[in-house]
């Protein structure tokens, strides 16, 4: 089986030696889930620093809770900054997952100031302003980027657990409020909860629950 890419500092090294030092990766995590919010982290690793110092960090999907959970705490370490944002359910229905998202990304950068320059994964973000360069998989190419994936998803994951205990019954302790066959087959049984996108299509249809007043 081939390697899985393996993010490296080539994109923040050019700007280090351009005299640009305070770059911030930026990725979010829970876009496509049916409950929570969608979380943002921003990361800004020291200029020249030696990648070997998060050898193991990989786009957040390609490690093991475990894995994630040990990593997050060591890119606290070595960061010189880290920022996490995220907008609630209720802000997604209200402006639409692109905008909520880019939310998100701005509260985790408003954390960073300053900031100097930004490289953000997918595609550009005209909201974040100018300075930013965007990578297409962007968490498999740029270690700051990673970084900020795995930060957001450590963040994330333990919001929606905790909220499991709140809202029995959806198993988000395991699906962390993705559209898993058990969370579906709980929203047809229990409606949904405050913490549900009720704008997203296997919501939109679903008017009663033993939540609403």
């Amino acid at each position: 089986m081939a390697e899985r890419t393996k993010p490296s500092l080539i994109w923040e090294g050019s700007l280090w030696q351009q005299g640009i030092l305070r770059v911030a990766g930026v990725d979010e995590v829970g876009r496509g889930a049916l409950a929570g919010p969608v979380v943002a982290a921003a990361v800004i690793l020291p200029a020249q620093m030696d990648p070997k110092e998060l050898e193991g960090v990989r786009d957040s999907k390609q490690l093991r809770p475990q894995q994630r959970a040990q990593w997050a705490e060591r890119i606290r370490e070595v960061a010189l900054a880290v920022g996490i944002g995220s907008a609630s359910a209720a802000e997604i229905d209200r402006l639409n997952i692109r905008q909520a998202t880019v939310l998100a990304m701005q509260r985790a950068l408003a954390e960073l100031d300053p900031i100097e320059y930004i490289l953000v994964d997918g595609l550009p973000l005209a909201e974040l302003g100018s300075r930013q360069t965007a990578l297409v998989k962007g968490d498999q190419i740029s270690l700051s980027i990673a970084a900020a994936s795995v930060v957001a998803k450590v963040w994330r994951d333990a919001l929606m657990q905790s909220w499991d205990r709140q809202y029995p019954g959806y198993g988000w302790r395991t699906n962390v409020g993705y559209g898993t066959r058990e969370h579906r087959l709980a929203l047809q049984n229990l409606g949904p909860t405050p913490q549900h996108r009720r704008s997203f299509a296997p919501l939109a249809e679903l008017k009663v629950s033993r939540y609403d007043d």
